[in-house]
């Protein structure tokens, strides 16, 4: 049997190949990493608003209660009990 010679053209033509091959999966692997990073992304994001989510539920919960009521009156609306006394600091 007679082993046939390659032409220059096919030859060509098979390292062009690889070389697609090559930069396209490197390409793709890029693409990934960049997939997974925000991924990760995500994940802290769902996790953060998960978070935010469960304490408006409890605050919605709890809404209610009368401590609930009375803190939101202290903080926000700055009521006091009839014969407390409140001291500021003006020291700062």
């Amino acid at each position: 049997m007679r082993i046939k010679r390659t032409s220059l053209l096919t030859k060509i033509v098979v390292v062009a190949i690889i070389l697609y091959a090559g930069v396209t999966l490197v390409s793709l692997k890029v693409q990934v990493s960049a997939a997974r990073q925000q991924r990760e992304e995500l994940r802290s994001q769902v996790s953060s608003i998960t978070q935010t989510n469960t304490e408006l539920q409890y605050a919605i919960d709890h809404s209610t209660d009368a401590e609930t009521i009375e803190d939101i009156a202290r903080d926000k609306l700055g009521l006091v009990k009839p014969g407390e006394k409140i001291f500021y600091d003006v020291s700062k």
